[in-house]
């Protein structure tokens, strides 16, 4: 019997594949989505198996859950979260495997938690990341595991006073926060940092975008500095379980929340109950 040593005691190896074996405990190979789930629904399931299988595709893996939405919901109803929102999270492993190999496993693992999302901040502090996102790097756009890098930023941040951190990339240019899209508003206008900035391809940012352009709102896509938060009217950020958030302080900055952001946030709030 292979033994393995946890937490002071010897144990069967046999017992627990996943510490002993799987590669996305030991070495992050794995990836993941983070949904919302409301009144016992899932929101937007088919964006974010869309989103993941392009991820597994990048690996060279497949993975396929077609009834998503009728597990989400039974396991919402089963942790008694069928009220108000919920924070799901589904999970795909490399599963055992060589080190130095891609291939997933037989024994990989797809799993799916629900826990309660808590409120929604009103407003959100941020600060400028002392460590730039690599644009160039291959797991760029990929919602990995291997995320110590999002929270060694973070807890800088919040060191320091700070709700969120923004990266740069490496050419300089505005990215996203450690949980989050970047938005500035200015002169009406709603900019976001394109994807090839290596942003996240948020399942928020998505929808925002074709909010705003289905209700008349501006919008573009291009490479953003630091000088551009100075510039901006209204900052906020989004994911696919908060929606749009508005910044009310950039550093040093005082910013009040602004219209585009609230109207979107009316926006959003009215497309997720659809």
């Amino acid at each position: 019997m292979t033994q393995m040593w946890c937490n002071g005691q010897w144990l069967p190896a046999e017992n627990y594949p996943g510490a002993a074996q799987d590669r996305g405990a030991f070495l992050g190979l794995g990836l993941f989505e983070t949904m919302l789930g409301l009144d016992g629904k899932l929101i937007f399931p088919d964006r974010h198996l869309a989103r993941l299988h392009k991820s597994a595709g990048r690996l060279g893996w497949s993975v396929e859950i077609p009834d998503l939405p009728e597990i989400a919901a039974t396991l919402l109803r089963k942790n008694q979260l069928t009220s108000g929102r919920a924070r799901l999270r589904l999970i795909v492993t490399a599963g055992s495997g060589s080190h130095n190999d891609l291939t997933a496993g037989l024994d990989r693992l797809v799993w799916l938690s629900a826990f309660p999302a808590g409120e929604t901040p009103a407003a959100l502090s941020v600060c400028l990341s002392p460590w730039p996102r690599n644009e160039c790097s291959p797991l760029a756009g990929l919602k990995t595991a291997c995320y110590a890098e999002n929270i060694m930023a973070l807890d800088h941040a919040r060191r320091q006073g700070f709700d969120e951190t923004i990266f740069l990339n490496t050419a300089g240019h505005l990215c996203e926060t450690a949980t989050a899209n970047l938005f500035l508003v200015v002169d009406g206008v709603l900019i976001t940092p394109g994807l090839d900035s290596g942003c996240l391809p948020g399942i928020g940012r998505e929808v925002l975008l074709e909010l705003a352009a289905a209700n008349g709102i501006p919008v573009k896509e291009y490479p953003l500095t630091a000088r551009s938060l100075d510039a901006a009217d209204e900052i906020f950020i989004s994911s696919s379980t908060r929606g749009p958030v508005p910044v009310t302080r950039c550093g040093d900055r005082e910013i009040p929340a602004g219209p585009v952001t609230e109207f979107l946030r009316t926006l959003w709030e009215r497309d997720i109950r659809i």
